[in-house]
């Protein structure tokens, strides 16, 4: 037997008995005997192949450093804490990079003779034997979690030693991720030669891919006094994707000013921006806003995947009775629909969603919008320019001498904008626009507070649709659920109707969610159509409360009606409807 066929190794014995590793972490402490049975039947009722120790972690009854402590210790082998500065980047190629990422270990260094060897199963018993038949070498082992050997793998590979980034995978295609029409500006301060180092690009490459992959609608570079925090806003919801380190911070941002066409040697005004892209040959619009801070500048990039937003009328989460009306105003030859809510409650979406529906060749559909979201094949699509005086009103009193049947208007922001809507609307023309407030009866008042005459209103309005979003249950993990004690008191606060709901779901948590329990999202709404009466009171000037009560009366569905209605559908959970009908 040669000297590379000894086993280095003593405590790795291919005859030696499997570890049971819940009976280690119960003998440390570290978990309880009432946490590993609710494990075991967590794995069986799934029916997955996951190891009791992964069910653990993905119970957040421990921790993956935890675990592979324990099982390095019962097998007699070192665990440490890996980073990119223990390992030798010159004996990375000692074994082929397959069969590195198949097997989750990493060669550390090579010294007289012996190859150390970072592992994440310490239970194979047979990767000595593999290894140093692949490399002639003695091979000691140590153990380490699989997320420390994949960062410190992609670090030696980009060759920043001090760049250690979670879970970062290098190899996305060219193909997968193109800029469209990208121009490099001048620069003055030398920062292009930092921003187009290959770590930086597959970094911020990495970001704008896998937020898409994950349905981000928002991405938050965020600088601190020696940290960098890069967050992504998923289903409304911020969670922390990664910290790189804060020296990257100034390549990093001119990066993205490079690829969004901002000055990258301005550092002291907000700035903003926009970078066209396809991932996987689908098109992503990028919005870039930029503001000085105290540690650094701060990047949101904000995403626009025209395949979501592409979502028709009849997908957004309106029952049948709703769709129907609300297809019914938008139809109508003149007058107003307002659709109003807060920011971010896809009121955009609605109003696409509308454009499209009644998008034909005998219809003149021209859009004002700060900026424009997507494009519509055959509507017309004006942007803002605020610096440029081409405001809202100064644009639709140019386009109403464009002959529009249909004007669509981002936002009634002002006096002036909303006589115009108005004055539009009572000459033959549709127009859809949004107001921010907290429900249907209000954007009435809303415009009378701006300064809209209520006889004006009256006459003009066909339609208020108020709405929200709320995340829907993952259909991975969904599962009904006994009412709890939190839960019985939300019901009660939203009343008799609450009560009827005839079983809950929510999500238990799994892989497809990040253990969230949701994945996705649906629209709550609100539509509130006057009738005589309610006409007669907006004449009047009525007050909000005088407007809710005669729509109560004639029998509108609420928005917290819609939402018990889906609630009892399983399609969300009661403590989401609460967050979001009280927010």
């Amino acid at each position: 037997m040669t000297q590379a066929q000894t086993n280095p190794n003593p405590g790795i014995n291919p005859t030696q008995k499997r570890v049971r590793v819940g009976d280690l972490l119960v003998e440390k402490g570290l978990v309880t005997a009432e946490q590993i049975n609710k494990a075991l039947a967590f794995q069986k009722d799934r029916g997955h192949q996951k190891l009791l120790g992964e069910v653990l972690i993905e119970l957040e009854y421990v921790t993956e450093p935890q675990v592979m402590e324990a099982l390095a210790e019962a097998y007699g082998i070192p665990f440490i804490n890996l980073d990119a500065k223990v390992a030798d980047p010159a004996v990375l190629d000692a074994l082929p990079k397959d069969f590195r990422e198949q097997q989750s270990v990493l060669p550390l260094f090579l010294v007289n003779g012996k190859l150390t060897l970072a592992v994440s199963e310490p239970a194979n018993v047979f990767i000595v034997e593999e290894v140093q038949r692949l490399t002639g070498h003695n091979v000691q082992l140590v153990a380490a979690t699989v997320k420390d050997i994949q960062n410190t793998q992609f670090a030696q590979a980009t060759g920043d030693s001090d760049m250690v980034i979670d879970e970062l995978i290098d190899d996305i295609d060219e193909e997968d991720l193109t800029v469209v029409e990208q121009q490099i500006t001048d620069l003055a301060d030398g920062s292009e030669d930092s921003a187009n180092e290959s770590p930086v690009i597959k970094l911020v490459n990495y970001l704008l891919f896998s937020a898409v992959q994950e349905g981000a609608s928002d991405i938050h570079i965020e600088p601190d006094d020696s940290a960098l925090r890069v967050r992504y806003r998923v289903d409304g919801q911020l969670y922390q994707k990664m910290n790189p380190p804060i020296k990257m911070l100034p390549a990093v941002v001119s990066r993205i000013k490079i690829m969004a066409k901002i000055d990258i040697s301005e550092r002291r005004v907000p700035q903003d921006g926009g970078i066209s892209i396809r991932i996987s040959k689908r098109p992503v619009d990028l919005r870039v806003s930029t503001m000085p801070g105290k540690f650094g500048e701060k990047v949101v990039i904000r995403i626009i995947d025209k395949n979501n937003a592409m979502t028709g009328l009849d997908q957004i989460g309106f029952s049948k009775a709703m769709y129907d009306q609300f297809s019914s105003i938008i139809s109508q030859p003149n007058g107003i629909v307002l659709v109003t809510g807060p920011t971010g409650s896809g009121k955009s979406t609605t109003l696409y969603g509308a454009l499209r529906h009644i998008n034909n060749e005998s219809v003149n559909i021209s859009t004002v919008e700060d900026p424009v979201e997507m494009n519509i094949p055959g509507i017309n699509q004006f942007q803002t320019n605020e610096k440029a005086g081409f405001t809202f009103a100064t644009a639709l009193r140019a386009l109403l001498r464009q002959d529009p049947d249909v004007v669509m208007l981002g936002e009634i922001r002002d006096q002036e904008t909303a006589r115009i809507a108005t004055q539009a609307a009572l000459t033959g023309h549709m127009v859809l626009s949004t107001l921010h407030t907290n429900d249907a009866p209000s954007a009435i008042t809303r415009l009378f507070n701006i300064g809209v005459e209520p006889y004006l209103v009256a006459a003009s309005i066909r339609g208020a649709l108020a709405q929200r979003l709320v995340r829907r249950v993952c259909k991975q993990c969904k599962e009904s659920v006994q009412l709890t004690d939190t839960m019985k008191r939300a019901v009660e606060r939203m009343g008799q109707q609450a009560q009827n709901i005839k079983e809950f779901y929510r999500g238990d948590g799994c892989k497809a969610c990040r253990g969230t329990g949701y994945a996705g999202r649906a629209g709550i709404y609100e539509l509130l159509i006057p009738d005589d009466e309610a006409l007669d009171a907006i004449t009047r000037g009525a007050s909000l409360q005088e407007l809710r009560k005669i729509g109560a009366a004639s029998g509108y569905i609420t928005l917290l009606q819609d939402g018990i209605e889906k609630v009892d559908a399983g399609v969300t959970t009661i403590e989401e409807l609460v967050s979001a009908i009280t927010h």
